[in-house]
């Protein structure tokens, strides 16, 4: 069984989340995806963290 992942401030899956997206660690704004932790992460910040982007595919 396969749960969504929702944004950590509006409890939305990615694709209807209307948050600012920025990293929440560098506050970069390039390539921001939704991760596992419900945060948004830049590609540096998500490799130094070893976290994965939530999956995408929602049901």
């Amino acid at each position: 069984m396969q749960s969504t992942i929702l944004c950590s401030q509006c409890d939305k899956p990615e694709s209807k989340c209307g948050c600012d997206r920025y990293c929440c660690y560098c506050q970069g704004l390039e390539n921001i995806r939704l991760c596992m932790d419900g945060k948004y992460y830049c590609p540096d910040c998500r490799e130094a963290c070893e976290i994965h982007v939530a999956d995408t595919n929602e049901q």
